[in-house]
């Protein structure tokens, strides 16, 4: 039996920092709530519904979202909060598909094509996805299907908040043609300018238009992507799980990273969280993909590609730190830090053994064993502590 014709989804959490601080603060519930700087400089890190409805949006300095609704909330934001539901949701995605692309702390796109041997259409997938999200973090979460990345992100949007739309297959084209240019990928303000010059507004009108006019009026590039984008011909949406499947973690600092002993303690804590969840997922990695983000937003890669696949977190650790060093991160500060695992292979399939390996497999596999019966915070690295951490107590045992 093949696989759904609309494979890709985009799951995205509703007002994901106000509805963490929400669990926490349940007096929070109904009202305008903005999350972010207090201070006359401070931003809108995330808004409410009921604040959005009055206009505020994220990236809105907190000045004006103040005046826009006067009697919001605002709350400074808790990132180590955020980044640990974002994982609890990141593994939650896991029971469903390895497939996953993670875009930010709480988006992704999914490839549930292959789900169709268990879910009747991809809307119940979908439900079945915000459900599990719901009942075990009590957190709402938009989900858009399509059979391009595209339209998947722009369904999700669409079915905001709390919702399921689907883009059927043969109907792309009907959803994507009366929707506004800025809709499509590539297209900020001063391209929208650009592009309106021409007189076109909508997504259909600009598929109407002559490839070349477009190509001399936005260059080359630009101009041929978004011409192949109106037409509902996305490139990067059909892919291939088979090859190209990962698994990634990554966490952008709210505080740029300049100390180099700081840096591998990130990559230490994201080497185990990708162990983890490769070890979740029932796959060993091929490569490891180093991503850097530099304090001016230039973002490079470094990779590694191993004799024989690996999946511990002292094999992911090491290569991470060597990759750092073939950074200038030590030099420039570092914003961004994510480790991704790349062609992964089903651990039950034969490949080569290692020497050394093998201890470290038994080690991480009764670390999984700990935190799977008393939560992912049971068993911590020693290096990973803070110095406000608690003592750890007796350990009390549940029935």
């Amino acid at each position: 039996m093949s696989g759904f014709a609309e494979r890709i989804a985009h799951l995205d959490m509703d007002a994901f920092f106000v509805e963490v601080e929400r669990r926490r603060r349940p007096d929070l519930i109904g009202k305008a709530v903005l999350v972010g700087g207090a201070g006359d400089r401070g931003v809108v890190a995330s808004a409410s519904y009921e604040a959005r409805r009055r206009g505020v949006r994220s990236g809105m300095p907190m000045v004006h979202a103040r005046r826009l609704v006067p009697h919001g909330t605002v709350v400074p934001p808790n990132h180590s909060a955020y980044r640990e539901v974002s994982d609890r949701v990141f593994e939650i995605l896991e029971t469903f598909t390895p497939s996953i692309e993670q875009v930010s702390v709480d988006e992704a796109f999914l490839d549930i094509g292959g789900l169709r041997l268990h879910y009747e259409s991809p809307s119940v997938c979908a439900e079945a996805m915000r459900s599990a999200i719901r009942a075990e973090l009590s957190l709402p979460s938009s989900v858009g299907i399509a059979t391009t990345r595209l339209l998947a992100k722009m369904a999700s949007r669409d079915a905001k908040p709390d919702g399921v739309l689907v883009v059927e297959a043969g109907t792309e084209l009907d959803y994507l043609h009366p929707q506004p240019v800025e809709s499509l990928w590539g297209v900020g303000e001063a391209t929208r300018a650009r592009i309106e010059e021409l007189g076109i507004k909508t997504v259909g009108e600009m598929a109407a238009f002559p490839r070349e006019t477009l190509v001399r009026r936005l260059g080359d590039s630009l101009g041929n992507m978004l011409w192949n984008l109106a037409h509902a011909r996305d490139d990067t949406a059909r892919t291939d799980t088979s090859s190209a499947r990962s698994i990634s973690v990554e966490a952008t600092y709210e505080t740029d990273l300049a100390d180099l002993d700081a840096m591998n303690r990130e990559l230490l804590a994201h080497a185990d969280k990708l162990s983890s969840r490769l070890r979740r997922a029932g796959f060993v990695a091929s490569t490891i993909t180093l991503k850097v983000r530099y304090p001016d937003f230039t973002t490079v890669s470094r990779s590694h590609t191993f004799s024989a696949p690996v999946s511990t977190s002292a094999e992911i650790n090491e290569v991470s730190c060597r990759l750092l060093g073939r950074t200038a991160a030590h030099r420039r500060g570092v914003r961004l830090l994510g480790i991704g695992a790349w062609g992964l292979v089903n651990v039950d399939q034969p490949r080569q053994l290692g020497f050394e390996s093998g201890a470290w497999e038994e080690i991480d596999e009764a670390v999984e064993e700990v935190r799977s019966r008393f939560g992912s915070e049971a068993i911590r690295r020693a290096r990973l502590l803070r110095s406000e951490d608690p003592e750890p107590g007796p350990p009390t045992l549940g029935r």
